[in-house]
């Protein structure tokens, strides 16, 4: 496999990146449309494209994000791609580690990865994994699937050459984060950190606090839907009641009446929104999202194309502020 054109790491900071969904058709055509459309994220100027996991034809989601990141490679003539985040407590530490890192060898350089613990109870009853059981089985997997995926592993699992070849080409990685104790997990590992999309700037700001206090360096990925031109209020409201149907109490108190969903007139107006909110949340990096539910391929597409020729636009607002930022 060639990796014909440079690209920046994986979930770097400062990268723009591109949330992918599939839409509500056929599994080939799914298949199809992602692939089109990572294509066309790289070509727009997109760093990457990220995919997560759910099971059981979960609305809006795919049950294989490994298999699937490796699917949109191969379309992509540049830019890097992710399953981010993966429900760690699913699979045993060391299966997760060598199918990333197999991945990892076969695009080199192209490949990053985020973990969660998952809240949905049918993805762990599908794995056979108790649901009471998944955030103490994230918290202990998570330690040794940073060491291995860097290369070092005290167990059989090192003598993969996969992963032994990770030790010089280290895999970056981002992780789930919606607690100052989660935050403070990450920075202690050095990985990135990756915010709800429905959180307010103000908690997202708390908790970039909380990672820089304890020493962490890599991306605060801020997750945002954009949308240039009249917002699409009616698929909007479905998207919330959708993500209502399945959320917890306590993310939905943190939610509020807010759906962070990013509109402007121009490209221009919500590149500088977005810069706005990527200011307030005190995060460096940016996930952008197009896809709503009940909009069209069309309908995406469109708003990717947008891009094509406006990308630049939202890199220098988000640069502007973040350098306004640093100077106070």
């Amino acid at each position: 496999m060639t990796n014909p054109t440079p690209t920046p790491e994986p979930l770097a900071n400062g990268s723009v990146s591109l949330r992918l969904y599939p839409h509500d058709v056929g599994p080939v055509e799914q298949v199809d449309l992602l692939r089109q459309q990572a294509h066309q994220a790289g070509e727009a100027g997109f760093d990457g494209v990220m995919v997560s996991e759910h099971h059981a034809n979960f609305p809006g989601y795919l049950p294989n994000p490994v298999q699937l990141t490796g699917f949109l490679l191969e379309a992509m003539d540049r830019g890097w791609a992710a399953p981010c985040p993966l429900l760690l407590p699913i699979k045993p530490y060391a299966l997760v580690v060598e199918d990333l890192a197999w991945l990892a060898v076969a695009y080199p350089g192209r490949v990053g990865a985020g973990f969660a613990a998952g809240a949905l109870p049918v993805d762990f009853e599908l794995a056979e994994v108790p649901f009471d059981e998944i955030i103490d089985r994230f918290k202990a997997a998570l330690p040794p699937t940073v060491s291995a995926l860097r290369g070092s592993d005290p167990t059989p699992l090192n003598d993969d050459r996969a992963v032994r070849y990770l030790a010089d080409h280290p895999l970056p990685m981002a992780v789930g984060t919606q607690s100052k104790a989660a935050v403070r997990r990450a920075a202690k590992h050095q990985l990135a950190i990756l915010y709800d999309s429905l959180q307010p700037p103000e908690i997202s700001r708390t908790l970039s606090e909380e990672y820089l206090a304890a020493g962490g360096e890599a991306a605060r990925i801020l997750i945002r839907r954009v949308w240039v031109g009249e917002p699409p209020t009616e698929e909007m409201a479905a998207q919330m009641a959708h993500y209502r149907s399945y959320a917890s109490d306590k993310a939905q108190q943190n939610w509020g009446d807010y759906d962070s969903l990013i509109s402007g007139a121009t490209p221009a107006e919500a590149a500088e929104k977005l810069a706005v909110v990527l200011a307030e949340s005190a995060c460096d990096t940016v996930n952008i999202r197009v896809h709503i539910k009940g909009l069209t391929p069309t309908q995406v597409g469109e708003q990717l194309d947008m891009y094509s020729e406006n990308l630049p636009l939202f890199r220098d607002a988000i640069g502007a502020h973040a350098r306004t930022r640093e100077s106070h």
